[in-house]
Order: C-alpha cells, then sequence, then structure tokens
C-alpha cells in the first residue's frame, strides 16, 4: 500500500467513527502532512483530543498533552531544571516525557498560559528547535501541534498571543454535532473510538510532506487562488505574505490527500481555514468567498442542505399540515439539486433529502 493510499484509507475511517468530525479530520491530516499546526476553537467534549489520540496511535511516537492555565509553570512543558546540573553550576532542563521530545503535542486551553510559556512555545512551533539550557539548540522531533481553546484570543491581548496565534496555520470553529442523524449515531452507535487498519512511520510522514509539496498547481486553481486573494481584499480581508506562502502548502498537501495529481480551484476551500487574521468576522468572510470562487456546487449544496436540516427540526410530523408543507418544501430542494447530478455531493445530499423525507412521510402516515 503506497503512502497516499494509507492517509487517504485512514482519512476515510476516521470520519466513519467520529461524528460529523470530518473537516476537523481533513485539517489535522492535511496539517500533518504540510507541516503546519492546527487550532480548534470550542467547548470542551468536541473530539478533539480523541482525533489527536487516534493519529498518535495511527503514526506511533510519542505525545505530550497538557491543559494550560496562567499558574502552569514551564517546568510542566518543558521539563524540570536539572539538580545534578545545579550542583556544577550548570543550568540544564530534563526535557524526557516533556514537549521538547513529542512527536504529537495537545495543548489545551492554550491562550490561558502564562509569558513565560508562550515564548517558549513560540520556537518549537515555529522552529522545530530548543535551547535546554546549556546554550545547544537541539531539533524537536514535533510533526503536529494540536492546540484548543474555549474561546479565540482577544485581539487586546498584546503581540505576545498574536504572535503564538500566527503559528498554527490552519484554525477552526469546532461546534458541536448539529444533525439528528449525528445525535443519534452519538447516542446510540456504541463506541465511536477510531479503529485504523494501517499505520504510518516518520520516514512515511517525511515522504508524504516530500511528495505533496512537489504537486503542480493546474492553471485553474492558480487563477482561483488569485482571484480568492483579490475578493479578499475587497472584503477587508488582507492576509500576510507568510500566510499565503503557507496557504499554498496547505492547498498542495490537501490536494495530495485528496488522491489528486495537481491543485485544483476545489482544493482551495480548506484555505477557508488559513486565509484570515482576526477571528471576529473574517473567518465567515474568507468561507463565504472561498466557497463561491473554488467551488460553487458544493456551496450550493451545503446550503441545500442546512435548509433541509431546518426544516426537519423545525417539522412535527403528528402535524399533518406541517409534515405536508415540509415535504413540499424538502421536494423542491431535491428538485433544485437535480440538475447537479453526477456530482458526488450532490448526489449524496439528493439521496439525503430523499431518505428525510420518506421518512417524514412515514411519520406522517403512522399518525393517522
Amino acid at each position: 500500500m503506497t503512502v497516499r493510499s494509507k492517509f487517504m484509507k485512514t482519512r476515510a475511517e476516521l470520519a466513519a467513527s467520529l461524528v460529523e468530525r470530518d473537516e476537523e479530520i481533513d485539517l489535522a491530516l492535511t496539517a500533518l502532512v504540510a507541516k503546519q499546526h492546527l487550532l480548534l476553537v470550542g467547548p470542551p467534549g468536541c473530539a478533539k483530543s480523541l482525533l489527536l489520540d487516534s493519529l498518535m496511535k495511527w503514526a506511533g511516537g510519542s505525545k505530550f498533552a497538557v491543559l494550560l492555565n496562567k499558574y502552569t509553570v514551564p517546568e510542566e512543558v518543558v521539563g524540570p531544571v536539572s539538580v545534578v546540573g545545579l550542583k556544577a553550576d550548570k543550568f540544564h532542563r530534563i526535557t524526557t516525557g516533556k514537549l521538547p521530545e513529542a512527536d504529537f503535542a495537545f495543548l489545551d486551553e492554550i491562550f490561558k498560559a502564562s509569558s513565560a510559556i508562550l515564548n517558549t512555545l513560540l520556537r518549537i512551533l515555529n522552529e522545530r528547535t530548543f535551547d535546554a539550557g546549556d546554550g545547544v539548540v537541539r531539533k524537536c522531533p514535533l510533526k503536529l501541534c494540536v492546540a484548543a481553546s474555549n474561546e479565540w484570543p482577544n485581539p487586546e491581548t498584546g503581540k505576545e498571543l498574536s504572535a503564538l496565534f500566527d503559528r498554527f496555520t490552519l484554525r477552526r470553529t469546532v461546534r458541536p454535532i448539529a444533525t439528528q442523524d449525528g445525535e443519534r449515531r452519538l447516542l446510540w452507535a456504541g463506541d465511536l473510538t477510531p479503529e485504523l487498519s494501517t499505520s504510518i512511520t516518520p520516514a512515511e510522514i517525511e515522504q508524504a510532506a516530500y511528495e505533496a509539496s512537489g504537486l503542480a498547481w493546474s492553471a485553474a486553481g492558480r487563477d482561483a487562488m488569485e482571484t480568492i486573494l483579490r475578493e479578499l481584499r475587497k472584503e477587508g480581508v488582507q492576509p500576510g505574505d507568510r500566510r499565503k506562502l503557507r496557504a499554498v502548502a496547505v492547498a498542495r498537501a490537501f490536494a495530495w490527500l485528496s488522491g489528486a495529481e495537481s491543485v485544483q480551484p476545489d482544493h482551495l476551500e480548506i484555505l477557508a481555514a488559513v486565509l484570515w487574521d482576526d477571528p471576529g468576522e473574517q473567518p465567515a468572510v474568507c468561507s463565504r468567498v472561498i466557497a463561491k470562487i473554488a467551488n460553487p456546487v458544493g456551496m450550493r449544496v451545503n446550503t441545500a442542505l442546512l435548509e433541509a436540516e431546518q426544516i426537519i427540526a423545525a417539522t412535527d410530523p403528528r402535524k399533518l399540515d406541517d409534515a405536508a408543507k415540509a415535504a413540499a418544501k424538502l421536494g423542491e430542494i431535491d428538485r433544485g439539486l437535480a440538475p447537479l447530478v453526477g456530482n458526488a455531493r450532490a448526489d449524496k445530499a439528493r439521496r439525503y433529502v430523499a431518505e428525510k423525507l420518506r421518512g417524514l412521510r412515514l411519520a406522517a402516515v403512522e399518525a393517522i
């Protein structure tokens, strides 16, 4: 099995287990291939840690996890100072089992860390190096850091937090399960811990990164990228040059993960998690602009699915009038998707709408 096949298989197996976490899975795997880091913002209990645990088990290596707060001391993150070293009048940290020696890291509530820890993290995340105190700069094996927070950082918190925020190339809000089907799976499907059928080595991760970095951009992909940046500027969203450059690498990694031989416009959808700086209104603007340019069909499908979910959630099938109106609206959605036949996402959406329509009619019949 090729390295790419392993990544694609793992992507599918993770998606089959983790409920409504397809986009987070794509972000994590893309970050791993692109050698970037991922920030997930949302309430506890949204499978953030489970996703990283599954990836670590798949890829082997060591994991470091910590829940940060303003009282967390550097020793908890980078290791204690060597007592033996102090007796010899030398300052040296023992990093065994700590972040400088980890392959994967999960940093929970990252923005609550103290200034001393934040400054240390900057170098480890960006340069993947660490000085244990003896003046020797050592390379860190860190392949992926997933950070989590219950809230976005306050723009007023200063340059220190802004610098750390920028170290996370991919950033996304994680929301609780939203659909009725997803909620049913969560409640009744049993153990949802992913069972992965393959494993991968550090050398294979490096090979994946190498292959992705050499993926060509199609002419259409280049045009779409330039158009996205131009349209974002019109909307007041102007990512810095470093973020633009990282976006090119992220798009290549996602295209490689998708099995493509070149970067196409639809692969740029993942850049909705990359091409913005202010977590206020910019993510929504970025998502809308990119979807419109990179994948208008996908945007149309997503809008239709959201509308269908809202209709279903607001309908009591025991009330025949409500059921009839909802069925009519779902029928309109299905007819709107009909011209997109042959598109995988549209076909899947139509099957979903048809299933919900059958369920609605069956419930109405039972209520008579």
